[in-house]
C-alpha cells in the first residue's frame, strides 16, 4: 500500500515538472516569483472603504466625477433639491430650527409617561419653569427641563430647583423611561423621604444627581446596578436635619458594581467607616476616580495608602471629619490634583511641602488644625495656585518673597497662624486678590 502511494506520489511530480516545462522562459519565471512570493497581510482582515480618508489619500477623490448628467430630468431636480437642504450636525442644532424641531417626534408612549409624572409630583406651579410648561397641548420639544434623542426617547430629565415637595416613589412613571442617561432631581424638598429603590430599573444612567433633595435614610441598593454612571451627587448636609446613611449597603457594596464612575459626590452622607475600610472600598471598585468629596461623612484615619491607586483624582475634599493622624505624603503623588480640602479634620504633625508644589494644584485648604504645623516653601515661576488657606494652623516662618509667582492667586488666608517677618513686597504684583 505505502509503495502505491509512493508511485503516484511521483507520477504527480512528473506530470507538474512536464507542465512547467512547456510554459515559456519568461512566464516560467513569473510563476516561479509568484509561487514563493509570501502575503504580508496573511490573517489580517481587508481595509475597510472610508470616504473621508479615501478624499484626504486620493489624488483626484472621487467627489469631483459624481454627476446627475445620466439622470432622469425629475430625478435630477430632486437630488438637486435635496443637496440644497442644510442637515443639522447635532440633535441641539436641530431643535434651533423650527423645521426640524417639528419633524423630530417625541414617543407618544414617552410623552404620557411623563405628563403621568407631573400630575402625581407634588410642586408649587407658581415658583416652576419646567414642569409647567408640560402640557397635552404644547410641543413636546419646547418642555421645560426634557432632552429627546432623534429616536423620540427622553435621554435626560432636568427637574432640579422645582420646588417639589412629594410624589416620587418606586412606582413612578419615571422608572419606564429605559433610555434616561440624566436625571436631576437638586435642590427640592422631599420632606426626608427615602430614595426610591425603582432607581435599579434605569440601566443606561449615566448621570444621577440627587443632592440637596430633601432625602433621608438609607441609600438603597439597587443604587450598585447601575453599573455605566459616571456621577452620583447624594450631597445634602444642614446641621440637625435628617441625613442619608451608607451602612447596608455600605460604601463598598455602593460602589462595587460602579467601575465606569469618575465623580463622587457624598457630602454630608452618614459614612461612618475608618480608613482603611473606605479607602481600599474606592480603590478596588473605582479606579478611574477624579473627584472625592466626602466632606462630614462621620469617617476616621488614618488615611490607607491603598487610596494611591487612584490616580487620575483631581479634586479630594475630606473637610469636617475625625482622622487623628499624620497628613500622608503619597497625597503629593497625585499628579492630576487641582484641588485639596483638609480644613477641620483632625490631621497632625508635619505637612508634606512636596504637596505645595503640584503643579496642577489650585485650591488647597488646610484651615482650623492647632496640631498641624509646617513651613511654606518657595513656589516656581507661573504657579497653578489660586486659593491658599492655611488659617488656624501651626505654620510658622516667614512667606517666600516667591509666593509673588503665583499670578492667579485670588484668595489668600493666614490668620491665627505662627509666621514672623515681614510681608513679601512681591504680593503687590498678585493683581487677582480679592
Amino acid at each position: 500500500m505505502k509503495n502505491l502511494e509512493m508511485k503516484k506520489s511521483r507520477m504527480k511530480n512528473h506530470k507538474i515538472q512536464s507542465t512547467l516545462s512547456s510554459i515559456t522562459p519568461q512566464y516560467s519565471k513569473t510563476l516561479l516569483l509568484l509561487r514563493m512570493s509570501l502575503r504580508h497581510n496573511r490573517g489580517k482582515p481587508p481595509n475597510i472603504y472610508n470616504p473621508d480618508e479615501e478624499e484626504r489619500k486620493s489624488k483626484y477623490p472621487i467627489a469631483n466625477y459624481v454627476s446627475t448628467q445620466g439622470l432622469s430630468k425629475p430625478l435630477k431636480t430632486f437630488t438637486q433639491t435635496l443637496s440644497s437642504y442644510h442637515i443639522p450636525s447635532s440633535v441641539e442644532e436641530a431643535l434651533s430650527d423650527p423645521e426640524w424641531a417639528q419633524a423630530m417626534v417625541c414617543l407618544e408612549d414617552e410623552r404620557m409617561l411623563l405628563l403621568q409624572l407631573k400630575s402625581i409630583l407634588k410642586f408649587n406651579a407658581a415658583a416652576s419653569n419646567k414642569l409647567v410648561s408640560w402640557s397635552q397641548s404644547a410641543d413636546c420639544c419646547s418642555w421645560g427641563g426634557v432632552t429627546w434623542d432623534v429616536t423620540g426617547h427622553v435621554v435626560s430629565l432636568d427637574l432640579s430647583s422645582e420646588f417639589i415637595s412629594g410624589g416620587f416613589n418606586s412606582s413612578s412613571s419615571i422608572f419606564s423611561l429605559q433610555y434616561l442617561q440624566g436625571l436631576n432631581f437638586a435642590n427640592n424638598t422631599f420632606n426626608y423621604s427615602q430614595i426610591p429603590s425603582g432607581f435599579g430599573k434605569l440601566g443606561h444612567l449615566i448621570y444621577l444627581n440627587l443632592s440637596s433633595a430633601g432625602f433621608s435614610g438609607q441609600i438603597p441598593i439597587e443604587i450598585s446596578r447601575l453599573a455605566k454612571l459616571f456621577t452620583i451627587d447624594f450631597s445634602f448636609y444642614f446641621p440637625g436635619v435628617p441625613t442619608l446613611k451608607l451602612e447596608k449597603p455600605n460604601l463598598r457594596m455602593l460602589v462595587q458594581n460602579l467601575t465606569e464612575l469618575r465623580e463622587l459626590y457624598l457630602n454630608g452622607v452618614n459614612v461612618l467607616a475608618q480608613g482603611k475600610e473606605w479607602c481600599q472600598a474606592l480603590s478596588s471598585s473605582v479606579p478611574n476616580l477624579q473627584v472625592l468629596t466626602l466632606p462630614s461623612c462621620y469617617l476616621s484615619g488614618p488615611l490607607d495608602s491603598s487610596l494611591q491607586k487612584l490616580r487620575s483624582l483631581s479634586s479630594i475634599l475630606l473637610d469636617n471629619n475625625n482622622f487623628s493622624a499624620l497628613v500622608p505624603e503619597f497625597l503629593a503623588n497625585f499628579f492630576s490634583l487641582t484641588q485639596l480640602q483638609l480644613s477641620s479634620c483632625g490631621l497632625y504633625g508635619t505637612f508634606p511641602e512636596k504637596i505645595f508644589q503640584i503643579p496642577t494644584l489650585q485650591v488647597l485648604d488646610l484651615s482650623n488644625k492647632k496640631l498641624l504645623q509646617g513651613s511654606v516653601p518657595e513656589f516656581p515661576q507661573n504657579g497653578s495656585l489660586g486659593t491658599l488657606v492655611l488659617s488656624d494652623t501651626k505654620f510658622s516662618g516667614k512667606v517666600p518673597n516667591s509666593i509673588g509667582n503665583l499670578k492667579r492667586l485670588t484668595r489668600i488666608d493666614l490668620a491665627g497662624c505662627d509666621f514672623s517677618g515681614a510681608i513679601p513686597n512681591s504680593m503687590a504684583g498678585l493683581t487677582q486678590l480679592v
